[in-house]
């Protein structure tokens, strides 16, 4: 009788000690798996952008989505500053229109904005082809449905989903690589972006570029047109406004594909704006408003494209002015001492050194 009493009193014990060793395993797994992958604090920054979302405060009336064309050109800030606009950029590098539709799901699970605007840059691609791209976006989704959709929808030939979840199964050969970042922000991360956008204050004049390849077919692909009218319907289900905007960029961009725009835009009712025809009326100078030869704005482009889109966007939406709802205008005065410091640290240092050497050019973090 006692040894039996003695038997039911260690089974306890093992089940205690078994469920602690399991716990401890699932946390220095879960550590090292934080530790090897990328940051995206220095450098290459905007693997950092589609998690940043999450942590904001405030409602948004405009959202928009797209690639670097949508991250790099326009400045929610200044928006903001200039129309009490509350904006935010859903943006990442080399961002497919597959993963733009997965993104607006993600966005529609805690709010609804009046205004989807969707840079038409990313309907070029018609199918995910770089494995580190997608990563600089997925990685950062919450888990979701929509998350698994994206990844799904997104994976090249040579990943796998497992990998998606649980990620040290991609970066586990950056143990030899880790650096003094990685161990800072195993925990937490700084905010990088601005409300999604990339701040470069450095100047490079736009020069000449090559004259681009002539097509057979100069169509979208299926696939980006499927997509594109997936996010069409689903704004019109939400009842959401969806504005699609070219970039006022001419690197890398066929005439044919702006036609194609606008015959779909015409065919279902939308609005297509190619602010490469207003790059007079804004003012822009692409001597002085690009930082990498004209494939992108720096932030004095990105400003007078912006001031020039808010004002579209306020006379033709009904959008509040959140400068007079003083819970939101608080976050905002923190955003734009943020964005004025950032601002004022980098002309720092391009005074200093002739360049920012704390930010890397369209480099991928791997």
């Amino acid at each position: 009788m006692a040894d039996k009493t003695k038997k039911k009193s260690q089974l306890p014990k093992k089940l205690i000690t078994a469920v602690v060793l399991v716990a401890v395993s699932v946390a220095i797994l879960w550590f090292a798996q934080r530790l090897v992958m990328p940051k995206y604090q220095k450098g290459v920054i905007e693997g950092s952008f589609t998690e940043e979302y999450y942590k904001e405060k405030v409602p948004h009336d405009v959202i928009f989505f797209g690639d670097c064309d949508a991250y790099e050109n326009f400045s929610p800030i200044k928006m903001y500053e200039e129309y009490g606009i509350s904006a935010y950029i859903r943006g990442s590098g080399e961002q497919y229109i597959c993963q733009s539709y997965y993104l607006l799901r993600d966005v529609l699970q805690t709010e609804t904005p009046k205004v989807v605007v969707l840079s038409i840059h990313n309907l070029q691609h018609g199918a995910p082809h770089n494995e580190a791209y997608n990563r600089m976006t997925l990685d950062g989704m919450r888990w979701s449905q929509d998350k698994v959709d994206a990844i799904n929808a997104s994976m090249t030939k040579d990943e796998n989903f497992a990998s998606y979840v649980f990620p040290i199964l991609r970066y586990h050969d950056r143990w030899s690589s880790l650096t003094k970042t990685d161990f800072e922000h195993v925990f937490s991360k700084d905010i990088t972006s601005h409300n999604g956008y990339y701040m470069r204050c450095d100047v490079k004049p736009q020069g000449k570029f090559p004259p681009m390849p002539l097509q057979i077919d100069y169509s979208f692909s299926e696939n980006a047109m499927y997509y594109l009218d997936q996010m069409r319907l689903l704004c019109e289900e939400k009842g959401i406004e969806l504005l699609l905007v070219r970039a006022p960029i001419e690197y890398k961009w066929y005439k044919e594909w702006d036609v194609i725009v606008e015959d779909y835009a015409a065919q279902y009712g939308l609005t297509y704006i190619n602010l490469c025809d207003y790059k007079d009326e804004m003012g822009l100078d692409m001597s002085l408003d690009t930082y990498d030869g004209g494939i992108h704005l720096n932030i004095y482009g990105a400003e007078k494209n912006s001031v020039f889109l808010g004002q579209y966007l306020v006379d033709h939406y009904e959008l509040t002015d959140y400068r007079t709802v003083p819970s939101v205008a608080a976050e905002y005065e923190k955003d734009i001492k943020f964005y004025n410091d950032m601002r004022d640290d980098q002309l720092y240092e391009i005074a200093t050194y002739g360049e920012l050497k704390s930010y890397g050019l369209n480099a991928v973090e791997k």
